[in-house]
């Protein structure tokens, strides 16, 4: 009897060993064979882990060079026309970061995670072929090791429900053009052994999906189970409850159902429907996607719970979803402190916790090992609850009494006062923050943690690059000028380590996009600022300058969602604590003379919950808690926010309750289309659409900037819009970056001419 079961697991390293192999590849420094080298020793070592932590069900096809959305269009043959005729890795790199002659395709958030998918482009004259070269060989890669794997996929109605048509028309259309590719593939699977499990995930059954989605699951399903009756597909979803996709699965041929028991909790109203289908019920009760260690009694009951319905034999222990959504191993964090350390678990101890909890659910007997593993959690769960660490009643009191969550004025009567004060041109350029990340400002970052080098030196080596950063800026002719951001590891890890109440980790290091990774602090206890921040770094900026310098801070909400929060209090109070503390900072920040104050809510919309019927509550403390960082600013502090890669015809009337005076967006792979939601609802603030996408390495040209910008004139007047790259340029090369803003900026000067 299989008893557990992992729905995925992390691809990019314990010591982002694929990180390094990709921009290694990218620079032209080694060819594509090293990176596959480095690929197979990850899979190889990946899979036993899980095998050695006694795993069941243990997954290929999870793994990826870039994006496992990316990988499946590839599959499909969903090439876009202006790839054709490329090969292989060039064919699917360019797809995901552009080439001199072609955009890269857009990319967005994974439903509400920080993760990014490619979006697939689609089209009714499209036709489709399968390329299932990956999918084989990495099974026969795992049974070459004597591991045999379940295979994963993502659903053709979860696929459909991801992408985008570029001829405007609705994707769920192509069902009947990519099913066959679907068959076709599991008609390859059933050739690769005699019994194939097979995960399909659709997670996007979670979002409610409407009637005439619901009506494709029987007929997707039926479909390919009778491929072959040698597979044994699990359709799978997760950060939510799916039940009214479940209710249709039911009475489909598939062998098991996955469902998360810990987003999805409503999840438990199927179980009546799973039992008297006989399928199996694949429980995801263990945390993929936060690092707080699991309460195993507190899970073992929620198994029996889960057993009062659906007959234990047909239940596996799962994770909640893939393991790709924390860090990799705890074993490198040789820094934290110890009492804290005891109370996490990263995706490598999740194995071992899926496989103990179901032990302990199955009445397996526990060796010695085992035994003391069990005794360990009991007492690591109960001592995280009892820490003084935790609760701070000074911070408690202060939040629950802030009652200002308004700014002073009306933005009309704000903002003439501002034009007055700051003097700024229409069409003003400026950038979103940072600035690249040079390896000499990462080398003395690095040497001032470890001890190596003095506070005095490290000053002075961020100081000569705000420097020359400003002398760049001031040269290329932008108005609105930023600091650079030298002395910030990360937009939120940077906040973290200065407030009460954050830990921090050494290597807990979770894949964004790409190569791209980020290391979110956690939220252990109540949050507090002891000390400004940002102050002295930005007063130092203002000093070098006589243009505007805009103050950076990352908003609560933003910090919120891109940390690992606390599992012992509402995520709306948390968000509240950390709002109170911003508001101390834009204080100091204006009275130190810094008059434009970028407050960037990034990950305000990937916070979202993914059902209708959550969203009232979320926006509520949200929208609050930026007015709450904000509230202190006067009515000549201008106040800007950032937001990444979102749709906002669902929440322009949120954005617009959020009161900023000047918003910034990702616009640049998807031209003016975004925009226009902005005018269709009358927006009255001031608007910086992206004019290039920073997350490509190509520079474009002032006359595809140009045209961009009449774009964004075709929706709003001048006097409303900013020019801006669409997010920071941390991540990029200034052999990329200085070329491009000064292409920005002499398209200004064109277009300004031109008006």
């Amino acid at each position: 009897m299989s008893h557990n079961y992992i729905v995925g697991f992390p691809r990019i390293g314990e010591q982002r060993e694929l990180k390094k192999a990709l921009e290694l590849y990218w620079a032209n420094k080694t060819d594509f064979k090293a990176v596959e080298e480095v690929a197979s020793t990850l899979k190889a070592r990946h899979w036993h882990y899980q095998k050695e932590a006694g795993i069941d069900f243990i997954a290929s096809n999870d793994f990826s060079y870039y994006d496992s959305v990316l990988d499946t269009a590839v599959m499909l043959g969903a090439i876009p026309a202006r790839f054709q005729g490329l090969e292989n890795e060039a064919l699917y790199f360019s797809m995901a970061r552009g080439n001199k002659d072609a955009v890269a395709m857009e990319m967005t958030k994974w439903f509400n995670t920080n993760y990014h998918y490619i979006v697939p482009e689609l089209s009714l004259e499209d036709s489709y072929a399968l390329n299932a070269k990956k999918i084989i060989e990495e099974y026969k890669e795992a049974k070459a090791l004597g591991i045999t794997t379940k295979i994963n996929l993502i659903g053709p109605i979860t696929f459909l429900g991801l992408s985008k048509r570029i001829d405007r028309g609705d994707t769920y259309e192509l069902f009947g053009k990519i099913l066959p590719v679907y068959e076709a593939l599991l008609t390859e699977i059933a050739k690769l052994d005699e019994t194939i499990t097979l995960q399909i995930d659709e997670p996007i059954f979670v979002k409610g999906v409407e009637p005439r989605v619901l009506s494709l699951i029987k007929p997707c399903y039926d479909a390919l189970c009778t491929v072959s009756d040698n597979i044994n597909i699990i359709v799978t979803t997760y950060f939510e409850h799916s039940n009214e996709a479940t209710k249709v699965l039911v009475h489909t041929p598939v062998w098991g159902i996955g469902l998360d028991f810990l987003y999805g909790e409503k999840n438990v109203a199927s179980l009546e429907l799973i039992h008297k289908s006989g399928k199996k019920l694949v429980a995801g009760v263990v945390d993929g996607r936060n690092i707080w260690k699991n309460n195993i009694a507190k899970t073992a009951t929620l198994l029996e719970n889960i057993a009062q319905k659906v007959a234990k034999e047909h239940i596996i222990v799962s994770s909640s979803c893939s393991l790709l959504h924390t860090p990799f191993t705890l074993k490198y964090e040789e820094k934290m402190d110890a009492e804290i350390k005891n109370w996490l678990s990263y995706a490598v101890e999740k194995l071992d916790e899926v496989a103990l909890v179901s032990k302990v659910f199955f009445g397996v007997s526990l060796n010695d090992a085992e035994q003391k593993a069990l005794q360990a959690n009991e007492t690591a769960n109960k001592e995280r609850q009892n820490s003084q660490r935790i609760h701070n009643t000074t911070v408690q009191n202060r939040v629950s009494s802030f009652t200002k969550v308004a700014r002073d004025g009306k933005f009309e009567e704000r903002i003439k006062l501002q034009r007055e004060q700051l003097g700024y041109k229409d069409l003003a350029t400026t950038t979103i923050g940072s600035f690249p990340q040079t390896p000499e400002v990462r080398k003395a970052r690095a040497d001032f943690k470890k001890g190596n080098i003095s506070a005095e030196a490290y000053e002075t080596e961020m100081k000569n690059y705000i420097d020359d950063c400003i002398a760049f800026q001031e040269a290329c002719g932008l108005e609105v000028l930023v600091h650079g951001e030298p002395e910030r590891n990360d937009m939120v890890e940077y906040f973290g380590e200065q407030l009460d109440g954050y830990g921090f980790s050494q290597n807990g290091w979770v894949q964004s996009y790409g190569s791209r990774c980020v290391k979110p602090p956690f939220i252990y206890g109540d949050i507090s600022r002891p000390k400004p921040m940002t102050v002295e770094w930005m007063t130092y900026a203002q000093s070098k300058t006589d243009k505007i310098m805009k103050g950076m801070l990352t908003g609560p909400v933003t910090i919120l969602n891109w940390s690992f929060v606390r599992d012992d209090m509402a995520r709306g109070d948390v968000s509240k604590q950390i709002a109170v503390a911003l508001s101390d900072e834009i204080d100091d920040l204006q009275k130190a003379g810094i008059k434009m104050i970028q407050v960037d809510e990034a990950a305000f919309k990937e916070g979202y919950p993914l059902r209708t019927e959550n969203i009232e509550d979320y926006e509520s403390w949200a929208v609050r808690d930026f007015k709450i960082s904000v509230s202190t600013a006067q009515k000549e502090t201008q106040i800007h926010t950032h937001m990444c890669y979102s749709e906002f015809n669902d929440i322009i009337r949120t954005i617009e309750a959020m009161d900023a005076d000047v918003i910034s967006i990702e616009t640049a792979r998807s031209g003016n289309k975004l925009l226009k939601i902005f005018k269709e609802v009358g927006y009255k603030q001031e608007v910086g659409p992206g004019i290039y996408d920073i997350h490509s390495p190509r520079i474009p040209s002032v006359e595809e900037m140009v045209e961009q910008i009449k774009l964004l004139l075709e929706v709003l007047p001048k006097e409303q819009l900013w020019i801006n790259p669409d997010c920071g340029l941390k991540t990029r090369k200034y052999e990329e970056v200085k070329p491009s803003l000064i292409n920005m900026v002499k398209a200004v000067e064109i277009v300004r001419e031109g008006l």
